[in-house]
């Protein structure tokens, strides 16, 4: 059953997808002469304005119930086979960047990219994985806490006879209370955490692409995580038969 927060995201994020496709449509139908420059920016841009609004619905839902974000109803189970901290691994950016480059799709203005471009896209993946590495830290440390002295001592407390006085039950289910809301926040900041190095990537890959590059990157990009859904949801449906 899903809760309240779970409900209204997963309606949110079924209008979202659809704005995406949208979005596709109009950065494949756009004139591809550099010469657009104002006109690839203002796609673009209207991408980024959907990222930053799904996220700012996503923390907002995460603040109501956080454990949803980590077992997702509205996804698939392929989609959540692939997830890194509730949302896509950053490290993704580039490994897109370097497939369209070397895949030579003709047309693709990704294909031309500068040695000067490769170079500071090198440099920039080499920034963002030390971020996620440090990410990945701080949640393995957040894991292991469940195994902490406190926490040992409350799970004793909770399967021993203490609980059989009305007194000592209330106290203790307080205790527990505070001890998984402490975890429900370390889960909270971890994702956002996550989230903050996901945009962190695409806005600084795009600020090294030109407009139409970012036009090609943000298609690739968008049609990538919209195929992997309708994939997922069409294995999905073939294992309920």
């Amino acid at each position: 059953m899903q809760s309240q927060a779970q409900d209204k995201f997963s309606q949110y994020y079924e209008k979202y997808i659809g704005l995406q496709e949208t979005n596709i449509h109009q950065l494949l139908s756009v004139s591809r002469n550099p010469s657009n420059e104002q006109q690839h920016k203002a796609l673009v841009s209207k991408v980024l304005y959907l990222y930053k609004e799904y996220y700012t619905m996503k923390w907002a839902g995460a603040h109501e119930d956080v454990l949803g974000f980590y077992s997702p109803t509205w996804l698939s189970p392929l989609e959540i086979a692939h997830l890194w901290i509730t949302g896509w691994k950053p490290s993704i950016t580039f490994k897109l960047i370097t497939s369209l480059r070397q895949a030579r799709i003709s047309g693709s203005s990704l294909v031309n990219l500068t040695d000067e471009q490769v170079k500071r896209l090198e440099k920039l993946r080499l920034k963002i994985s030390e971020e996620e590495e440090k990410v990945e830290r701080e949640m393995e440390r957040h894991q292991v806490s469940i195994a902490d002295k406190k926490m040992l001592q409350l799970a004793r407390l909770s399967t021993g006879q203490m609980k059989e006085h009305k007194e000592i039950a209330e106290e203790l289910k307080r205790l527990v209370d505070v001890a998984m809301n402490n975890l429900l926040v370390g889960l909270e900041k971890m994702m956002k955490a996550a989230d903050c190095v996901r945009l962190k990537a695409i806005k600084e890959v795009l600020d090294l692409l030109t407009p139409l590059q970012s036009v090609d990157f943000m298609v690739a990009s968008l049609m990538l995580q919209i195929q992997l859904r309708n994939w997922g949801k069409r294995r999905h449906s073939r294992t309920m038969i």
